[in-house]
């Protein structure tokens, strides 16, 4: 099987395109030709009046190896354009690098039913482990009822919201499957495997940018979860974890022997996983009690910015918008402030909605979500502002006083009640409040109240916010439109800590403690998340054996 790259095709090509390409990559006649599938497509839209599909394609020949020969004396140029590549298809199946012992006794216990918690447990329970999954949160569908309560009635509970419960964060989001990690193993592609059995479309193997939705993301944690049942892992919901049974020996090594529940109970684990997710302040504090080491690490906040998708649209595409196969635009913006401030677009959501995303009572929190269709009215993006620890001095946790602080501003600025604080772009770049909003209508629930933003961000991310939003404008014609609306404030941009873990993915002072995923600081986004979750399992598997 050969893989060839960079084969480029026109947007309206006729299917029998791919294979007749594939003939003329390699010079072969149709005859010679066995199969040809699709291995990954993403498109060229930086021409609006060009836009093209690029093709990775994966090619059954006759005689390979003389196909192979011949092109390897080929050109690697020809003129006005680079050839893509043509190798032998890699090897990209996933090998587990373990199986579970008859003998073993303490199964491993993972905290956290997020992306990477799922992801551990799910490789875990595929190798015989048998692995035991606490979460502080409800079943995927009972959360969805307690977190449509806060969205419909301005009703929290903050043990069942977006941060908390099955599925993670990432349950109530774009449900993007791409990142930019380096994935020499290919790991990536066994997330993405494991989501199709799990009824994620197949479309998500071979886009550049897949992307599922909440409604399918529902509905694939809970056929993970009959999985890892089925394979004799246990999930124990509403099950939150206020201390780790760390114990020190005479020479002051430590190491974990277990896990204590809100109610009292003590599991007995000499390995546990840490995939709590970017929200759980209150476990980091009682972990950064209890000595492991924790670091300030740097993370972002801002508002969410909601336009007319149709703008977005036809900025990107041009008379190409509407397209089926290109779908909702969607886009990326960077901008280096005059005060020496990043900022940048983050988790932009095409055809999409601002949703209430906090965890605590008394403040307010933004992110956006969307549907499998990506169909709603409007586009919207995280607009936010680098932030380092030199900005908020202190303890190891003093970036989450430093989230606190403007998310409670945001609740005051909306009305104490959950409604956000909004302003229409025009206002917030002229500095002025805004009284009402304009022909952009906010799509955040439980509501907006028209106010001055200016007093939910450090001054300096306001002035970088302003200065960035006219810098956009020049790349997207209308980014900086006077009714666009702001909605404050975005402050789970990343976790605010890192739990540092060594070449065993062990925690640096704490034997047995595999800190994972976003919550850890090792992951951005569900794919890297499940990509670690994988990673910690082996490095599980491999502890596990090395003590039998």
């Amino acid at each position: 099987m050969l893989r060839l790259t960079e084969i480029k095709l026109p947007l309206d090509h006729p299917p029998e395109a791919i294979a007749a390409a594939a003939i003329a990559r390699l010079r072969i006649t149709p005859s010679d030709l066995i199969s040809c599938t699709v291995f990954r497509r993403a498109h060229d839209a930086r021409k609006k009046s060009a836009i093209y599909l690029i093709y990775s394609l994966d090619v059954e020949v006759k005689n390979e190896a003389a196909v192979l020969e011949r092109l390897a004396k080929e050109p690697k140029k020809e003129p006005k354009k680079t050839l893509g590549l043509v190798l032998p298809t890699p090897d990209i199946d996933y090998r587990f690098v373990a199986r579970a012992p008859e003998n073993f006794t303490k199964r491993p216990v993972v905290i956290g039913a997020g992306p990477c918690g799922l992801f551990a447990a799910l490789i875990l329970a595929q190798m015989g482990f048998r692995p035991i999954i606490l979460d502080r949160g409800k079943v995927v569908r009972e959360r969805t009822k307690d977190t449509w309560r806060l969205w419909r009635h301005s009703e929290l509970n903050p043990e069942s919201n977006v941060q908390y419960g099955e599925g993670g964060a990432g349950t109530f989001s774009d449900g993007k499957l791409y990142s930019q990690i380096k994935d020499p193993r290919h790991l990536g592609r066994k997330v993405l495997t494991e989501f199709v059995k799990a009824e994620a479309p197949e479309e998500i193997l071979t886009e550049a940018h897949p992307h599922i939705g909440t409604f399918r993301l529902v509905k694939m944690v809970e056929n993970i979860r009959a999985t890892i049942e089925g394979l004799g892992g246990e999930y124990r919901f509403q099950s939150r974890v206020t201390d780790i049974d760390i114990e020190t020996d005479k020479d002051g090594a430590r190491r974990v022997r277990g896990v204590v529940l809100a109610n009292g109970e003590h599991i007995a684990a000499d390995h546990v996983v840490l995939a709590i997710g970017h929200s759980s302040r209150d476990t980091f504090q009682m972990l950064h009690d209890r000595g492991v080491y924790v670091e300030a690490k740097p993370f972002s906040l801002g508002f969410r910015v909601e336009h007319p998708q149709s703008l977005i649209d036809i900025a990107r595409f041009g008379s190409f918008a509407g397209n089926d196969i290109l779908g909702a635009a969607d886009y990326k913006l960077v901008h280096h402030a005059s005060n020496g401030r990043d900022v940048y677009s983050f988790c932009m959501c095409p055809g999409g909605t601002v949703v209430a995303a906090t965890s605590e009572e008394g403040r307010v929190v933004t992110n956006g979500m969307s549907q499998y269709s990506r169909a709603e009215r409007n586009a919207n993006a995280g607009i936010v502002v680098g932030i380092t620890p030199d900005d908020y001095p202190g303890d190891p946790l003093a970036g989450i006083a430093f989230q606190r602080q403007w998310e409670t501003a945001a609740f005051v600025a909306g009305g104490k009640n959950y409604k956000a604080p909004a302003q229409r772009v025009g206002d917030f770049i002229a500095g002025r409040p805004s009284t009402a909003l304009g022909a952009v209508i906010p799509s955040y629930k439980p509501g907006v109240t028209p106010a001055d933003l200016s007093s939910c961000l450090p001054d300096y991310a306001i002035v970088a916010i302003r200065e960035a939003l006219t810098a956009f404008g020049k790349q997207i014609r209308g980014f900086d439109m006077d009714d666009a609306v702001l909605t404050g404030v975005e402050t789970r941009t990343s976790s605010p800590i890192r739990i540092k873990r060594d070449e065993t993915l062990q925690s640096l002072n704490t034997k047995g403690l595999f800190p994972a995923g976003e919550g850890a600081g090792y992951a951005g986004g569900i794919l890297s998340a499940g990509v670690d979750g994988i990673k910690i399992a082996e490095a599980v598997a491999l502890s596990m054996l090395a003590l039998t």
